[in-house]
């Protein structure tokens, strides 16, 4: 290649009798490839040949070399300038990932022979400035490997399931299944095993259109988690940006190789599609798992590391970490943004990839000035034919200045509305708490505007309201944080199998144990509080199913798994973060709920809304007769809310109706007061309808006890004692 000639594709990819070559390293001065075979002869038991590669071509380092099949492993060797000061810390002894590997195999050995500068005898940098170290990597870090990635069989089309039908299931690909008895041994805990039918029966029970995984890009666990014999289990530490992780697949697919790896997560996806339901994958590009400024030198830090890596500006050079994680991935660099778009696209051209939800997506859209919508791969992702059609959420906060921007994003994206999950906790869990020891809590009207969509958040743009309400992804609880069942166990965190003394995780949980922070032991006192326990658990759920906006339920929560009180158990590849699939009667009671819940949000209209709400008749249902406002709020007493109540923290109850384009109405009732409340039932019916239908309540243990002991027809205008803590759906 030329100067002036277009820079190829990145990546290493079969290209006729061999495969094309191109790497960055625009400050380099020589990269070569390096080809490794086993050899049992060597002391390491690779042999290696190395050619190296023309260029720089526009910071590119390009070959074709023929002869170089599938399954071949090879790495990279870049030679330079070392000058730590200035950011550069070229180490042509170290052998390094090629960012677009298709493949992945081996593991990191922690230790001198990964990091490219000398460390002391405690194994960290000496102060002053670092110096490179002479010893070979090679037999300490993973290797690429070549892939072939056809993939027979007849395509199988996307489920497109449209945003306000969408109910997403966070969930992990190992903890999900490794328990599930339906699932054989062989398959738990891995890509196949989350198509199995057995799994797909699950989701569909549950209404689930959307499956989102945590991370499964290849990942590498920290230092200090391999030191105490833990491992990154949530993902969040990323390897390699286009390789699928290889320790989720079955022991037949990682036998035979990274090909069998990519083809058994293609399977998957092709699966799931079959059965209607989308895969949305999280993605970190915020950071990698090089770590700090003097953290291993792994893949990017050794090819190109002041274009890959934000940096502080200052002398010497130290890494800009906005993600708490030692390093950020600096988008204002052309070559970066590139890098994510060229990964976006290759899960979701080639894998079949239904979307995703971006890990810290804040530093996503950082320019040199902060945080912008209009930030170029922000508008990349709102422009590019393959990725604009994906559904793509954004996690709306980092740890830099100016790092909290929910409903900042532009469309089409949705985001994570952490408001809308301590709005919830809020009203029926910490303020009820308080409560129940004198202290004031809140009213209504945080818990109303998440109910309705929170237009607060989402409804600026241009022109105003275009997001809509499926732009609020609305969550109670996610991995990061307590499990629902935790959530009404446990006043306090108990993180303490981490190692890192209880320190960790999040102190702000809004939680609620209901007398006893933890498991209760003495019966007697079970009688009361776990049944208040469970009441809270379909509260919540409730408040997923029925509010406006886009459900997100984590894995495990309704089955009512607990984590034993750890909040934060990103190191727990065990039985704490597993799903337990051995269910109880309140259990069995609780997943009952649960499906009961979002089969209403399904076969109901007016629980399903894309835009927001006026609280003005809709005009094609006026010139029916139907006059009917598409939101109504009232009090218990029925009366209309006017300022007072919504900003009294006293008011702990309201009536919402809520009517769709149809002209079908449902009418939600909650009490957040701890002693029962009579309530004059709202109007909102459809003209000529005489009564309200009770649909569900959650003092109901199970779904068939509905109206046992409750009125299932009500007419406007009716009283009726509604129990405390406790949420009512009628239909019309």
């Amino acid at each position: 290649m030329t100067p002036g000639r277009p820079v190829p594709p990145l990546g290493v990819r079969l290209a006729g009798d061999g495969i094309d070559v191109a790497v960055l390293a625009s400050h380099a001065d020589a990269v070569e490839l390096c080809l490794l075979d086993p050899d049992a002869t060597a002391d390491d038991g690779w042999r290696e040949r190395r050619i190296p590669l023309a260029g720089p071509v526009h910071g590119v380092w390009h070959a074709h070399v023929p002869g170089v099949v599938a399954g071949q492993h090879y790495g990279l060797r870049a030679h330079g300038r070392w000058d730590p000061d200035a950011g550069l810390r070229y180490n042509p002894a170290k052998l390094l990932l090629d960012p677009y590997a298709r493949g992945i195999v081996g593991e990191v050995r922690l230790g001198q022979e990964v990091h490219g500068q000398r460390l002391d005898e405690s194994g960290r940098t000496p102060d002053g400035t670092p110096q490179p170290d002479p010893s070979d990597s090679r037999a300490h870090v993973p290797h690429a490997v070549v892939v072939d990635e056809a993939f027979g069989g007849d395509p199988v089309p996307r489920p497109h399931v449209p945003w306000p039908d969408t109910v997403i299931y966070e969930a992990h690909v190992r903890g999900l299944t490794q328990r599930l008895p339906g699932v054989p041994e062989d398959l738990r805990g891995t890509y196949a095993g989350l198509a199995h039918p057995a799994t797909i029966e699950h989701l569909q029970s549950l209404g689930v259109t959307t499956l989102e995984l945590l991370p499964i890009q290849a990942i590498a666990s920290e230092p200090h988690l391999v030191a105490r014999g833990l491992t990154n289990y949530w993902g969040y530490n990323t390897l390699g940006f286009f390789a699928p992780h290889p320790d989720y697949a079955t022991r037949q697919a990682r036998a035979a190789g990274p090909g069998a790896v990519l083809a058994e997560v293609k399977g998957m996806v092709r699966l799931l599609h079959a059965a209607g339901i989308e895969v949305v994958l999280d993605v970190v590009y915020n950071h990698t798992c090089e770590g700090g400024t003097d953290g291993p030198q792994l893949s990017w830090r050794g090819l190109d590391p002041t274009v890959y890596y934000l940096h502080h500006g200052a002398t010497p050079a130290r890494f800009a970490d906005l993600t708490g994680c030692g390093n950020t991935l600096d988008f204002r660099r052309p070559r970066v943004v590139q890098l994510a778009l060229d990964s976006l696209r290759y899960w979701a051209g080639e894998v079949g990839i239904d979307g995703f939800r971006f890990d810290l997506a804040v530093t996503l859209g950082r320019d040199g000035a902060g945080f912008t919508p209009q930030h170029p791969f922000l508008v990349a992702l709102q422009t590019d034919p393959v990725l604009s059609d994906r559904k793509l959420i954004a996690e709306p906060w980092d740890l830099g200045p100016g790092g909290w921007r929910t409903g900042a994003f532009p469309e089409p994206m949705a985001e994570w509305n952490d408001r809308f999950r301590d709005g919830v906790r809020t009203f029926w869990l910490s303020d009820p708490a308080h409560r129940s020891h004198g202290r004031p809590g809140h009213g209504v009207r945080e818990l109303a505007t998440r109910l309705s969509g929170s237009a607060d958040l989402f409804g600026h743009g241009d022109p105003p309201a275009s997001r809509g309400v499926v732009a609020s992804v609305n969550f109670v609880t996610a991995h990061d944080g307590f499990t629902l069942a935790d959530l009404v166990t446990y006043d306090h965190k108990r993180n303490e199998a981490n190692g890192e003394g209880n320190r960790d995780g999040s102190d702000n949980n809004l939680s609620w144990s209901h007398g006893i922070d933890g498991p209760v032991r003495d019966p007697a006192i079970g009688v009361e509080i776990l049944p208040l326990r469970r009441r809270s658990q379909r509260n919540l759920i409730g408040m997923l199913a029925f509010s406006a906006g886009t459900p997100m339920i984590t894995a495990g929560d309704e089955l009512g798994r607990t984590q034993g009180g750890n909040n934060n158990a990103y190191c727990q590849d065990n039985t704490i973060s597993w799903l337990d699939w051995e269910l109880d009667e309140h259990r069995e009671d609780l997943l009952a709920t649960a499906r009961h819940l979002f089969r209403l949000r399904r076969e109901l209209p007016a629980l399903r809304s894309w835009g927001f709400y006026t609280g003005r008749p809709v005009p094609a249902r006026v010139a029916r007769g139907d006059d009917r406002p598409d939101l109504e709020w009232r009090r218990a007493d029925g009366g209309v809310f006017d300022h007072g109540a919504w900003h009294d923290p006293g008011v702990r109850s309201l009536q919402m109706v809520r009517v769709a384009a149809d002209g079908s109405a449902v009418l939600l009732i909650a009490n957040g007061s701890l002693d029962p409340v009579e309530f004059t039932v709202a109007a909102g019916l459809r003209p000529g309808a005489a009564a309200w239908t009770l649909a569900w309540d959650s003092a109901a243990e199970h779904p068939g006890l509905v109206g046992a002991a409750a009125e299932t027809e009500l007419s406007p205008g009716t009283t009726l004692v509604v129990e405390p803590l406790s949420l009512r759906l009628y239909t019309s």
